[in-house]
């Protein structure tokens, strides 16, 4: 019995597999934490390339009218939106998320928010516009009850905030999305809502007076809608 337990101490030959078996959990979660960390800042980075490429393109969109005018139809604005759904796709951007457009305009040095259009399913505070709000027929004619919410200190987080220029307009997008980890459930990251804002100054010389909307007529994309 002593030699069979003496042989038992000396033998040596499992060592790498007990090894083995004691670091792989480390190993795993190192390598599992990694995974969860890469995946949040990439859906990071693709967020905040979408709010600028939607202020982007909307900043530059529009029909030449043959006056030295641009104007702004609800299918151009639409076409824009549309772009910003297919390359959020691979993050279902529309169906975890709520992306808002707004037109904030100076008019004789007031500053407003001439018209929103939205897309995506979630609701609330925190997916809502965080910085005003207007309503759904603002903006499509030139009446004065269609002529917007006065934003006297523009738009964006306090200290922060965007103004239009005297006589033009910025486009002003916040992207707020609902992010759910990839590995468990609060194991190496809790949901948590990732927000991010973007904005161009209109770089054309764009007819402000409304959003036209010639025949046949495209749907109009305002906030009350909460779809993808």
């Amino acid at each position: 019995m002593k030699r069979f337990l003496h042989r038992l101490r000396a033998d040596k030959s499992g060592a790498t597999m007990l090894e083995f078996a004691l670091g792989l959990p480390l190993f795993l979660t190192a390598g599992l934490w990694g995974i969860e960390l890469t995946n949040l800042a990439i859906t990071n980075q693709r967020l905040s390339q979408l709010a600028l490429e939607l202020a982007d393109n909307a900043s530059r969109v529009g029909l030449y009218t043959g006056q030295a005018t641009v104007q702004l139809r609800e299918a151009d604005i639409n076409d824009v939106l549309q772009a910003t759904r297919l390359h959020g796709s691979n993050i279902d951007l529309t169906q975890n998320g709520r992306v808002i457009l707004s037109s904030l305009e100076n008019v004789n040095g007031t500053q407003r928010i001439h018209w929103q259009r939205c897309m995506g399913r979630k609701s609330g505070t925190g997916y809502d516009s965080s910085y005003g709000t207007t309503t759904t027929t603002a903006g499509t004619t030139t009446n004065t009850s269609d002529a917007g919410t006065l934003a006297t200190s523009g738009m964006g987080d306090a200290g922060a905030q965007v103004n239009a220029p005297n006589g033009s307009g910025v486009m002003f997008v916040e992207v707020n999305y609902l992010y759910t980890p990839m590995v468990g459930n609060g194991w190496f990251a809790s949901p948590q809502r990732l927000h991010y804002i973007a904005s161009f100054i209109v770089r054309d010389n764009r007819d402000y007076a409304q959003i036209y909307n010639p025949t046949p007529a495209a749907t109009r994309a305002t906030c009350n809608l909460y779809n993808t």
